[in-house]
């Protein structure tokens, strides 16, 4: 694996843990604390992974949160949110705003290390459109052409993080298949599946107010209770 990362803050000194190994990987590690010089990197399209080190406590946490926000309205990189907060809820507000991944500072780097592969794996996939197979899956108005990582529905072109397209790839592919939340967990990231329900029901939501007319009654990705979610 060789690429470029950034990392914006290091409040909770994860650059210590995880540098070292990305250095054995070939991937550069860029520490940006200036939101114009943020934003700078991003456009010049060198990067293949952000990661976010939000701030701990009180409003900085919203205002970084407004910022993950932002950066999703102007980049499709992939972003994986490090963070002191444990609760489940700021897990939950993080993914809500784009973040395609969610881990705490105190996590095995090993860990931080393979979940960092996966995003770079998944976002590489995305934008190098001319080593893609050429495939193009439809249901109904619904067109994932995996040729140029691209979505439409009903001719209109629809914007997804990485994450979120091969999710709904994976559904489209298995089309009328029900996947659990564990099954489509392990076949994006690439890691035993622990406690992602709330991560795999964020994604699916954004998806669903992306590519249905009504979110609420989905015409093409559909929750099957207790078991998963489906496409057709």
């Amino acid at each position: 694996m060789e690429g470029n990362i950034m990392l914006y803050n290091d409040n909770t000194g994860i650059s210590g843990k995880v540098a070292p190994l990305l250095r054995g990987e070939n991937v550069n590690i860029t520490i940006v604390e200036d939101r114009k010089e943020l934003f700078r990197l991003l456009n010049k399209n060198k990067m293949q992974l952000l990661l976010f080190d939000v701030e701990l406590n009180g409003m900085d946490w919203y205002n970084g949160v407004e910022l993950l926000a932002d950066i999703r309205k102007h980049s499709n990189i992939s972003i994986i949110v490090v963070s002191a907060q444990k609760q489940e809820s700021a897990k939950i507000m993080a993914l809500n705003a784009g973040a395609d991944d969610y881990v705490t500072a105190d996590c095995n780097p090993l860990e931080l290390l393979a979940r960092i592969k996966s995003q770079m794996r998944r976002y590489c996939q995305l934008m190098q459109t001319r080593y893609a197979v050429g495939h193009i899956y439809k249901v109904d108005g619904l067109e994932v052409d995996d040729l140029y990582r691209s979505v439409k529905v009903d001719g209109r072109e629809v914007k997804l993080t990485p994450s979120e397209y091969e999710i709904l790839k994976l559904l489209v592919k298995e089309k009328g298949k029900v996947l659990s939340i564990d099954q489509i967990y392990e076949s994006i990231w690439h890691m035993q599946a622990y406690d992602v329900d709330n991560t795999i029901a964020v994604h699916i939501r954004h998806i669903r107010q992306k590519i249905e007319d009504n979110p609420k009654d989905p015409q093409y990705l559909k929750v099957v209770w207790g078991s998963g979610y489906k496409v057709g």
